[in-house]
């Protein structure tokens, strides 16, 4: 699509607020051209990203969900903050929360329970949850459900 025949859409429904989401927005062709046109109209922007790069200055709210198999590239670049960070956990995840929580200062942190073929590793989550707010002695991170998937709704 293009960017007026995103703007087409967008004008046919009364929402004020856009969560733009779906594969990495931010390295999508013409999203700050978009981004301008939809704040000079008044929208209220949120953006779901992978946290790799730095989101226009347009965004209101920033959402990041760091994937763990990058954890490299983090090192290099990254978001400089954001206001919820949400990690999947797949595995130990405890090493890569704290480099996380270490470069991308955030309002809220979230783990989230990953699912495989229908089954959702809900025992895990909660398990590394309480490691993570226990070393620190503080409940710092929170647990973020989708409930639709619980739900069996795609």
């Amino acid at each position: 699509m293009t960017g007026q025949q995103i703007l087409d859409e967008v004008h046919k429904y009364a929402a004020r607020n856009i969560v733009i989401t779906g594969g990495e927005p931010t390295i999508q062709r013409g999203i700050e051209e978009l981004l301008q046109v939809l704040k000079a109209e008044g929208y209220y922007l949120a953006i779901e990203t992978n946290g790799l790069k730095e989101v226009p200055a347009e965004i209101d709210y920033v959402a990041t969900s760091p994937k763990r198999l990058y954890s490299k590239m983090y090192e290099k670049r990254h978001l400089s903050q954001a206001d919820e960070v949400r990690i999947v956990v797949d595995g130990n995840i405890q090493e890569f929360c704290a480099q996380v929580e270490a470069l991308i200062p955030a309002k809220r942190y979230y783990l989230s329970p990953c699912e495989e073929d229908g089954a959702f590793n809900m025992l895990e989550t909660i398990s590394q949850l309480g490691l993570l707010n226990a070393e620190r002695g503080e409940n710092k991170w929170s647990l973020s459900i989708q409930t639709h998937k619980l739900a069996g709704i795609e």
